[in-house]
């Protein structure tokens, strides 16, 4: 099986990485260029970058995809993989290889299309959460689905769930998670899932043993993209709503403001806890101080 893999992020190396234990290596691995970074802008590789220099494997960083189309027509692909490249590809491109482009995306098709569906599930306290690997399409999340596992929460632990068969993760890489965990975790769990499923479904595909089914379009929901903007709290609404927020966005930057000698500070919270039917702030951070309690917090406003 010949294969070209296009990611850039870190969950993408992850999904290369569970490829790799199954056996399963691309010929070439298509990530975005080196982009400046943190304080000082360093040009810095992607994280998919860095897996294929450490596995010797060939990869290249093109500006646009449409620009190395003839090198990627010379792979003879049987199919591209995409996980999280973070650049539009062409149909001119997602149709060269011999069976296809697959995405991996991180809902239960059609359900949470668009660029933040962990993030979306979490706010929509939606536990029915799961993993689809689709045929792309040149619409966003629109194409046939080749196959798809529901990752549920049951009694505040997370389990991977196959129709009506309780499949354990590996115990290396199996967390408990409470409801609503943290996106980051949510995705972690999800990211697992979905390396090991492309690893079993792959090799039917590319024989031609399995069918892709079209979406129900008319179910489709749409996510949207998350800002700063979005992660204020007010500590007068819902608990748990507010809670929701906090997980879902914690990479964000959840934050509430307050007054304090007279002027108005914005207080970034890190962590936080929903119990007995109230919000519990655990952790904040002070503009422009350091993280401390959030009884520590209260204290210095008196």
């Amino acid at each position: 099986m010949r294969f070209v893999f296009f990611g850039t992020p870190e969950p993408a190396a992850e999904i290369l990485e569970i490829l790799h234990r199954k056996g399963l290596v691309p010929s070439l691995i298509v990530t975005n260029p080196d982009r400046p970074q943190g304080r000082n802008l360093k040009r810095t590789p992607p994280p998919v970058k860095e897996w294929a220099i450490a596995h010797s494997i060939p990869y290249t960083q093109p500006e646009r995809a449409d620009d190395i189309a003839g090198e990627l027509s010379d792979t003879n692909s049987d199919v591209f993989i995409v996980v999280a490249y973070g650049s539009i590809l062409s149909q001119k491109i997602l149709g060269l290889p011999r069976r296809g482009s697959l995405n991996v995306h991180y809902s239960l098709l059609p359900k949470y299309r668009g660029a933040s569906p962990v993030e979306s599930q979490i706010l929509a306290d939606d536990r029915e959460v799961g993993v689809s690997i689709l045929v792309l399409d040149e619409k966003m999340d629109h194409g046939p689905i080749v196959a798809q596992k529901a990752l549920q929460i049951l009694d505040f632990k997370s389990e991977i769930l196959n129709k009506s068969q309780i499949i354990n993760l590996k115990p290396e890489t199996k967390r408990e998670l409470r409801w609503p965990p943290k996106a980051n975790e949510l995705r972690g769990d999800m990211n697992e899932v979905a390396g090991e499923l492309l690893s079993e479904i792959l090799p039917d595909w590319v024989a031609g043993k399995i069918e892709a089914k079209p979406q129900d379009h008319g179910r489709a929901t749409y996510t949207k993209k998350f800002s700063k903007t979005d992660c204020e709290i007010d500590l007068s609404a819902d608990p748990y709503r507010n809670f929701l927020k906090i997980q879902a966005l914690a990479a964000w930057g959840p934050h509430f403001f307050a007054d304090k000698n007279g002027r108005r500070i914005r207080v970034g919270i890190k962590s936080a806890e929903y119990k007995d039917g109230e919000l519990a702030i655990l952790r904040v951070v002070p503009q422009g101080k350091k993280e401390i309690s959030y009884e520590e917090f209260l204290r210095g406003f008196r």
